[in-house]
């Protein structure tokens, strides 16, 4: 349960980069044969190391790229969704992308959205086979499951990362990934480092969202958005290239 604040005057000269979690390279199997059909067939997928946001990125953090920019800030005149650590949402595609663009551009590293195999892999943990970051148990075994997400999402880092130091993944807001949405993409999907269809009308989004009746997606589960749509249960976090 949150706690409304409003949100703080920020200076962009004070941006902190983000708190970055190394996802190691390798193997692992992506999709799921429980899962709906475009989940399927699972297969070997390599994804080279590459860097993940440890948290989905706040409305404190956004701050610093509205007041840069001057881009439209979200829903911050309503309390369910402006405290300082909430995920910031309603964010389109486009604007999540513009942010990755000025956050490179403020401090020399290449950020960008993470590709959908690489969400997967970072938010299995390095564990096959396993509906959810933690296991098979079902969301509802989690500690205060029951009052949680009540009126939006949840301040971030609240409870236990999974195993490569990831915080919330697969729950509190959707996350909008790089790749173009194709349900049946795997069919054709390339062994190593996929990036997704050339072309399309909607754009991938992972995990699950405060607002669904179950609020924790499994690690395999796929979602999509037009790019241009803002919802008030998406937002994003950033990744990067691992040098060398």
């Amino acid at each position: 349960m949150h706690v409304s604040s409003s949100l703080p005057r920020t200076d962009p000269s004070a941006l902190e980069p983000p708190k970055l979690a190394l996802i190691p390279a390798g193997w692992f199997l992506m999709g799921s044969e429980a899962g709906q059909d475009n989940e399927r067939p699972v297969h070997l997928v390599w994804v080279d190391a590459f860097y993940l946001a440890e948290c989905q990125f706040t409305n404190r953090e956004y701050t610093h790229f509205v007041a840069a920019t001057g881009v439209q800030p979200p829903l911050w005149k309503d309390p369910n969704f402006s405290h300082p650590h909430q995920p910031v949402v309603a964010v389109s595609w486009f604007e999540a992308v513009q942010y990755c663009e000025w956050l490179s551009g403020t401090s020399g590293a290449n950020y960008r959205l993470p590709g959908e195999a690489e969400w997967e892999r970072a938010a299995r943990g390095g564990q096959e086979g396993k509906s959810f970051p933690w296991g098979d148990d079902p969301p509802q075994s989690l500690p205060n499951y029951e009052q949680r997400w009540v009126t939006g999402p949840e301040p971030v880092g609240q409870y236990a990362p999974n195993a490569f130091g990831i915080f919330d993944i697969c729950e509190n807001v959707h996350e909008w990934c790089s790749d173009w949405y194709q349900a049946d993409y795997y069919a054709a999907s390339p062994e190593r480092n996929p990036r997704g269809p050339v072309s399309g009308e909607r754009r991938v989004s992972r995990g699950g969202s405060w607002r669904h009746h179950v609020k924790i997606s499994r690690c395999a589960a796929r979602s999509s958005l037009p790019p241009q749509f803002q919802y008030a249960d998406y937002g994003f976090r950033v990744a990067c290239d691992a040098k060398g």
